[in-house]
């Protein structure tokens, strides 16, 4: 079978010295090797801070994948699967890809991806905005140490605590998911760091936390609520016995 190979590196630099490039098309050859493919064709992004939106370079390659009906094989999918724009651009194409660095990851699971992240992106700008014009509406001069009162630090916390139950219900059935597939602690741990996931905190995620999340996902109601009515997500707590959290 015909395949198309699409890399992306970040700048010019790295595209004329081969860093990076040259460990992506060895990751290609060894895959399409593998799974018996002819890789007749490929192309390569140069990533910029101002062209991530339009990728000449993508829209190039598939279109000759389309054209010979060959299946587009993503060298460094990673991060991708968190642009809303850029999963959106390969569901439309129809064209069939592969991940060559998360070859489990079918497209269902990219575009379930992409909408948490641009969940998460819009929360956290409007949570952000509301809370700076309800400030401004107090007369708080933005920016001033001074500022950070007992009373202000309450706030904080309390926005803090809002935007982790927000964030760790989106992802929470990203992760039912991935246990329901029989995936361990470890390994969903894993898989959320490698797709870009961060905690609350912005952080890497442990399979403690991983753990946490499963716990509170137990169902309140046959419509399928969760509880989560505890301010404080135990999933951004440190457990206080480890020897209870099992990786299983």
């Amino acid at each position: 079978m015909h395949a198309i190979a699409y890399y992306r590196v970040s700048r010019q630099k790295q595209a004329a010295s081969g860093l990076g490039l040259e460990a992506q098309q060895a990751n290609v050859a060894i895959f399409a090797r593998s799974r018996g493919y002819e890789v007749t064709a490929s192309f390569t992004e140069v990533e910029t801070g101002t062209n991530k939106r339009h990728r000449p370079e993508l829209a190039r390659a598939l279109e000759q994948a389309r054209r010979e009906g060959a299946e587009l094989l993503i060298a460094k999918l990673d991060r991708l699967a968190r642009n809303v724009h850029f999963v959106s651009g390969l569901m439309e194409s129809k064209v069939k890809f592969t991940a060559v660095d998360l070859p489990e990851v079918d497209s269902l699971t990219v575009h379930i991806l992409a909408a948490v992240a641009e969940q998460e992106a819009k929360m956290i700008s409007t949570r952000t905005r509301d809370a700076l014009q309800a400030a401004r509406a107090r007369g708080v001069k933005l920016g001033t140490p001074g500022n950070l009162t007992p009373e202000a630090r309450l706030r904080g916390a309390q926005v803090r605590r809002q935007r982790a139950i927000d964030v760790y219900k989106l992802v929470s059935g990203y992760i039912q998911l991935l246990r329901g597939q029989g995936m361990s602690l470890q390994k969903i741990a894993a898989r959320l760091n490698a797709e870009g996931h961060c905690t609350v905190m912005g952080k890497q995620w442990q399979p403690t936390q991983v753990r946490n999340v499963l716990l509170r996902c137990a169902p309140t109601s046959v419509e399928g609520d969760w509880d989560w009515s505890d301010s404080t997500p135990s999933c951004v707590r440190p457990a206080r016995n480890a020897a209870s959290d099992s990786v299983a």
